[in-house]
């Protein structure tokens, strides 16, 4: 009996215990409950964060459209609400106090850390541009320029090595323009790559010897490396093919076209020629009979006075320590290769190049350069003078934002200097209807360059024609994740738009088209459309390799590609959100982060994922929704044809 009054005395005890914890515990929660908010107050407002509001305030005008040509002031532009909302997702996060460490613990990514610098760099920028102090020198007005363009130029090998092998052309090429290289292949070398150099049989290392001479345009972006127009790739050893050949290219945005390889055969009579020049020449290959007795018996045949007409062919044009002497020139057609005086190779123009846009000339590799020349050079090139591609009339400016919701608001991303692009645009698909009766919004989203007088004529573009978002920090390729936000945050809270919809500035959209596509989904789902890509594996080497820190599963989430995407309204919310709480994840490849925060989205509610081939990531198909790597000819072309034929049809130049 005493027993069982000592055991339920003890259990009284022990209740009593874990009344007492679980009070403390609720006292906990109720402290936290209110003082968590204030830690994330006081968290966003370091010593930096008032600088950070300031420089905010002073970008406003550059941050909202400026509309019908007249800088708006806080008060005129958007409301005061809207407006704060906007400046917290431009860049505030960026100088958040927390950003850096937490306790001395590194907890941001390399790519948090770059959008960082980027921010104060763009700050800086922006500072300059906004106080009057960037204005351009009268000596270097565009129209004053044409004497930094010579017609012709000469480097010696030392001079070519001096400038990081590369040609500067600063009018780029005109019709006729050639350009001569002097140089020797150097002996092959065993192959430096350990995948590459896997034995095919015995112990023998694979041997190499290949140069690479590159025609390419300015760079525009940081990260992103310079178009290449031409490129041409002589490869002696030979490659997988195990023969000798010549490989020709063109590389847009980090995106390789198809390849022409030149491999020994004669281009085939019915082939498309270049300017009545054949694509491929013929050489001698040690896999067939020709030999140097035909050779021998071709002179013998013209010394006894035979008139059968015999062939001769010639070897490879390039060989180990052997000078030669490279004629690169530009047809009306295309590129014409030359060696020794002998016709090698010609290249067709690619779609979206145009002769001017050459305004370098690389040319590295198992190579030893003595002398390059170029003559017959433009002396002016429209590049100098930045706004002659713009058109100042009323009728490509941008309407204004509806006071009402929208159906679909369009974030195009565009660099700096890319007047000519967004000109394209303005003059083309722009002008649809959906557009012009503000049913449909578009704005371009463009971050500072790293040349102050580019920044000088945006901001000039964006005062007159009131459809360009400045968002303030310094453009880079692996950036671009911020510029979708920005999209996301534009088109929810200031446009207010039902859809939210993202492309490139050199993506033709077919209004009428997107929009019917949109409206199949039932009103009120959460919906993911475009070119989807499912499983697709993240490089682990290469230029684009990805490493396990940065995402270590074995396949990416479903993503659309990012010529052309579009969200709903409720999952741009939420990307903005988890942005603000700095719970969102940023990968350094847009479209696969948007795959990311949809799917993270999609575990809470269901969202319908759309997929069509017909938002084209490359280039452009019959009946398109979307199409990418449009050139600013092919723009209007576009545009040209589907008010004249009201058909979907594309514009392939050369």
């Amino acid at each position: 009996m005493k027993r069982a009054k000592l055991e339920i005395l003890a259990s009284l005890s022990r209740l009593r215990l874990l009344q007492l914890f679980m009070g403390v515990v609720l006292l906990y929660l109720l402290f936290m409950s209110f003082e968590i908010p204030l830690v994330f107050r006081t968290g966003f407002r370091s010593d930096s964060d008032d600088d950070a509001f300031g420089f905010l305030e002073d970008t406003l005008p550059g941050l909202v459209p400026l509309e019908s040509g007249k800088e708006l002031s806080n008060e005129d532009s958007l409301p005061k609400q809207r407006m704060r909302q906007f400046r917290k997702v431009s860049g505030l996060v960026f100088n958040d106090s927390r950003f850096d460490s937490i306790d001395g613990k590194e907890v941001f990514s390399e790519l948090h850390k770059e959008a960082k610098r980027a921010w104060v760099v763009g700050k800086k920028l922006w500072d300059d541009l906004d106080s009057g102090k960037i204005t351009l020198n009268t000596k270097t007005q565009p129209e004053n320029r044409s004497e930094l363009c010579s017609h012709s130029i000469s480097l010696s090998g030392n001079e070519f090595r001096g400038q990081n092998r590369v040609l500067v052309l600063p009018c780029g090429l005109t019709l006729w323009s050639h350009i001569t290289v002097v140089g020797t292949p150097r002996w092959a070398h065993p192959e430096y790559d350990p995948k590459i150099s896997l034995l095919r049989e015995g112990d023998e290392s694979v041997m190499v010897s290949q140069f690479m001479m590159e025609l390419q345009g300015l760079k525009t972006v940081d990260g992103e490396d310079p178009p290449r127009i031409l490129h041409f790739n002589p490869r002696l050893k030979g490659d997988w093919s195990g023969k000798p050949v010549i490989e020709q290219n063109t590389c847009y945005r980090m995106q390789w076209g198809s390849a022409l390889r030149c491999e020994g055969w004669k281009s085939r009579a019915d082939d498309e020629t270049v300017d009545g020049q054949v694509k491929c020449e013929k050489w001698i290959r040690d896999d067939n009979d020709h030999s140097e007795e035909s050779k021998i018996t071709w002179w013998l045949s013209r010394l006894i006075g035979r008139t059968k007409k015999v062939s001769i062919d010639w070897p490879y044009p390039f060989a180990e320590g052997k000078l030669f002497v490279l004629t690169l020139s530009a047809g009306l057609e295309g590129y014409h290769v030359n060696v020794d005086g002998r016709h090698v190779t010609s290249f067709p123009y690619r779609t979206g190049f145009v002769l001017e846009d050459a305004t370098g000339l690389s040319v590295n590799g198992d190579i030893d350069v003595y002398s390059v020349y170029a003559a017959s050079l433009p002396t002016s090139h429209p590049s100098f003078g930045l706004q002659m591609h713009l058109e100042m009339f009323t009728k490509w400016k941008a309407p204004p934002i509806p006071n009402g919701h929208v159906e679909l608001f369009i974030g195009i991303l565009s660099a700096g200097n890319h007047f000519s692009e967004r000109m394209a645009v303005r003059k083309s698909w722009l002008q649809h209807k959906l557009i012009k009766s503000s049913h449909v919004v578009a704005r371009f989203f463009v971050a500072l360059h790293g040349r102050k007088e580019v920044n000088l004529e945006l901001k000039k573009e964006a005062e007159y024609f009131g459809d360009i978002v400045i968002v303030p920090y310094m453009d880079n390729y692996d950036l671009v994740v911020l510029k979708t936000i920005a999209i996301c945050e534009y088109g929810v809270r200031t446009v207010a738009a039902k859809y939210i919809m993202k492309c490139d500035d050199d993506t033709f959209v077919r209004l009428t088209a997107v929009i019917k596509e949109v409206r199949k989904v039932d009103k009120g789902r959460s919906l993911y459309i475009g070119n989807m890509n499912y499983h697709h594996k993240p490089l682990r080497h290469g230029k684009w390799a990805v490493t396990y820190e940065e995402w270590p599963e074995e396949d990416y989430p479903p993503y659309a590609n990012g010529p052309g995407y579009i969200l709903s309204s409720d999952i741009s919310q939420f990307i903005i959100s988890e942005f603000e709480k700095q719970n969102l994840r940023l990968f350094k490849m847009e479209d696969v982060s948007v795959g990311m925060w949809v799917e993270q989205f999609n575990s809470s509610r269901p969202v319908q994922y759309l997929h069509s081939l017909k938002f084209c990531q490359f280039g452009c198909i019959e009946d398109y929704y979307t199409a990418h790597y449009q050139s600013p000819r092919q723009m209007t072309c576009l545009w040209d044809k589907l008010q004249s034929q009201g058909k979907a049809k594309c514009c392939n130049m050369r």
